[in-house]
């Protein structure tokens, strides 16, 4: 549900008649080409770079406009032909940062350009298909990093505190169900990454990556312990349907409690999983529960539909009820 709405007021404040000025558009895309050049390959934007860019979202719409265009533009620059890792795993690398720290007007171009490019209309982040001829172990992480994105865009907006008890409070039932998907989501996938062990030594720019995502999957964890808590206080309000949604998240959750045995990423923490497989066992009861009662309410409306014929006035004209308990005839 952010998502969506981060997606339309962006959308709202991207109208055609608002495009950045030509001298804002230069000064963005120099400052990106600048921030994610080809040279030195396995070294990570620098500060100096990334305070550039961050400035851009403290001026003008026009100017964060400009900064969210120009940096999927390199994005998929890097991903035609025969690609160019380098240069894509920094515009990931910047990218990640600027959602996360990035001003809100800011975050909000970048959803915009990164859900429908503004030029081609194409998704910038769809990268499964990034080449692997130059470098399989840095276009491997290029492919992993654009889905894990990908996913992290669905999370609630950074703007405040995912995991405080009073927003989660405020959730409905079906919206809170969904934002446990998602984080669960983001764990197994950060759960089946690329093994850190095939990553070189000396390339920055990819253990930068690992970094940012360790960071990504312990606030999934925290985010996903706050919402397992929270809902195993409303199993009693659940509706058939929200109970099973719910049975089929914690058994994501669960899922990513381990990693494969020879890829070294560490799973989600067993208390978390603990704690999602007991709620888990609990919602199953819930939706035994909920069935036997729809159930009982098919059988009861069935039994109600065979009406009684129920005779009136002189002439005998039939009044039918759908109600039983009208069992006798008047005449």
């Amino acid at each position: 549900m952010g998502l969506k709405l981060r997606r339309l007021a962006a959308t709202l404040l991207s109208s055609p008649g608002t495009n950045s000025s030509p001298a804002s558009a230069a000064d963005a895309h120099q400052a990106v080409t600048r921030a994610t050049a080809h040279h030195p390959s396995t070294a990570p934007p620098t500060a100096h770079h990334l305070d550039a860019l961050l400035a851009f979202g403290r001026g003008s719409r026009l100017s964060a406009s400009a900064l969210a265009s120009a940096l999927t533009d390199r994005l998929q620059a890097a991903a035609s032909g025969n690609g160019d890792a380098a240069v894509a795993l920094k515009c990931l690398v910047l990218l990640r940062i600027l959602l996360a720290r990035g001003a809100f007007i800011l975050r909000d171009q970048l959803v915009a350009s990164l859900v429908r490019h503004p030029a081609s209309g194409r998704n910038p982040l769809a990268l499964a298909a990034f080449p692997l001829s130059r470098s399989f172990a840095a276009a491997t992480w290029v492919r992993f990093s654009a889905r894990l994105l990908e996913l992290l865009l669905l999370l609630p907006d950074s703007s405040h505190d995912a995991a405080d008890a009073d927003y989660l409070t405020a959730l409905p039932n079906p919206h809170l169900i969904a934002e446990l998907s998602a984080f669960a989501s983001v764990a197994d996938a950060i759960r089946q990454a690329p093994p850190p062990s095939s990553a070189p030594q000396h390339n920055a720019l990819i253990w930068e990556l690992i970094r940012l995502a360790e960071e990504d999957r312990v606030a999934a964890e925290r985010n996903i312990a706050a919402r397992v808590q929270e809902m195993g206080e409303r199993l009693a309000t659940l509706t058939l349907a929200d109970a099973v949604e719910l049975v089929c998240v914690l058994k994501q959750v669960e899922e990513s409690s381990s990693s494969p045995a020879d890829w070294k990423w560490a799973g989600l923490d067993e208390a978390v999983v603990g704690q999602a497989r007991r709620l888990r066992e609990r919602a199953e009861e819930v939706v035994l529960r909920r069935t036997e009662q729809e159930r009982r309410l098919v059988r009861r409306g069935t039994a109600g539909s065979v009406s009684v014929r129920v005779l009136t006035g002189g002439g005998g004209e039939a009044v039918r009820f759908g109600s039983t308990r009208w069992s006798s005839t008047r005449r």
